[in-house]
This record gives structure tokens, sequence and C-alpha cells, in this order.
């Protein structure tokens, strides 16, 4: 079984979880506690992460975590609503929402 280590609030959470779980789903029903999410859907950021390791083993991001994050979704930022879980993964949360904001904001004032 696939091992996820998230870092939120400063904290630690490892745990592993079935091939092919969604994050969200688990923490909708407990499963997995602390994860931040909100629609479930990829319509808003609240379940975005950084992906610190395991990147190579997700899927590439689809069409709506490139219509949320833009160009984040190039620097490892991802929707964890969005990810099939396939292989171990370390994810954090902590400070994503800043992040996302600075590079949408520069990638407006380019254009």
């Amino acid at each position: 079984m696939p091992k996820v280590i998230l870092h939120v609030d400063g904290e630690v959470i490892e745990k592993e979880v079935k091939e092919n779980a969604n994050l969200v789903v688990l923490a909708g029903t407990k499963q997995f506690p602390k994860l931040k999410y909100g629609c479930g859907m990829g319509k808003c950021l609240k379940c975005a992460c950084e992906v610190l390791a395991g990147w190579e083993q997700l899927g590439p991001p689809n069409w709506k975590e490139e219509k949320m994050l833009g160009e984040s979704v190039n620097e490892r930022i991802r929707l964890t609503c969005q990810l099939t879980i396939k292989e171990d993964i370390e994810i954090s949360q902590d400070n994503i929402l800043s992040k996302i904001k600075k590079e949408k904001n520069a990638v407006k004032l380019i254009k």
C-alpha cells in the first residue's frame, strides 16, 4: 500500500492508503485527518498541495488543475482532489495558498 506523508500546519502526518485512493475522499470520511479540502471537484483551491516527493509517479495535471492553478501546476503544485495515489508520495499544504496567489498574480501582471 502506498504511504502518504502530509505536512500541514507544522505537523507531519504519515499514513498508508489503498492503491488508487483519493485523499480528499479519505479526508471526507475521516480516514485521512488534517488534510485541508473544500468542494472535492477541482473548483476551489482548498485542497491544493505542493508535491515534495513522488511527483514523477503521478499522472499529468488535468484541465481542472491547469485552469485553477495556472502556471503553479508546473511548480509541483496540484489539487489533491484530482490525484489518484498509486505510489508513495510526500505533500505539503503549509503556506500553499500564498504560493499559488503569488504565482497567479505574477501571471496576471505579465498578460
